[in-house]
């Protein structure tokens, strides 16, 4: 049942539609944002709207950017003969914190599971391939979550490379099975980086 109309009401459902957002944080966030002076609750709502119409792909990585390249792709002095192939965005924020990593990235906006309906033409693969063809890659690290999802997506990457002779590398298993990057320390990340073995 109901306890608010209106706008309320309909604030409070549009919040508890984001994830990890439940009922009751859905009303806390919503009396928040009521409480505040309207120029804020107006900054909040154009900068959903901004982020919203002018964030797009990167044209080389996938990852999340306003302009044609992110600024690790558009950086030339990253080392763009490693690639590391992540999940998601998140995950590939985790790997920048640590300040170590200086290859670039592929971000395929998802994993292999066939028991969600995902398969291997729903994630950012063709553009990954496309890109080994076109640019001269010495090593891709393969660097997934270690789920179940995660591992199949691997082992599929690590299949579609084989045949090009590209060194292929899976970070190592400090990152605990079940895991997700965006939550784990920065040491454990650069020791699974560190640790990487050949696929």
């Amino acid at each position: 049942m109901a306890y608010f109309n209106g706008p309320i009401q309909v604030l409070i459902e549009q919040l508890s539609q984001l994830p990890g957002i439940g009922a009751k944080s859905a009303q806390r966030l919503a009396f928040y944002i009521i409480a505040q002076p309207e120029e804020k609750a107006t900054r909040l709502a154009e900068s959903i709207l901004s982020a919203r119409q002018n964030v797009r792909y990167c044209t080389e990585c996938c990852t999340l950017t306003d302009g044609d390249m992110c600024p690790v792709c558009a950086d030339q002095k990253r080392d763009h003969g490693t690639i590391m192939v992540v999940e998601t965005p998140r995950d590939l924020a985790a790997y920048e914190k640590t300040g170590k990593y200086k290859g670039v990235y592929h971000v395929l906006h998802g994993a292999i599971s066939p028991m969600l309906g995902v398969g291997p033409n729903d994630i950012r693969l063709k553009e990954l391939m496309k890109r080994l063809a076109s640019e001269e890659i010495r090593e891709v690290i393969v660097a997934t979550n270690s789920s179940l999802e995660g591992e199949t997506t691997a082992m599929y990457i690590s299949k579609l490379i084989k045949p090009s002779g590209i060194r292929t590398t899976r970070i190592a298993s400090g990152v605990p099975v079940g895991g997700d990057l965006e939550n784990i320390d920065e040491v454990t990340l650069l020791r699974a980086l560190d640790g990487r073995t050949v696929l």
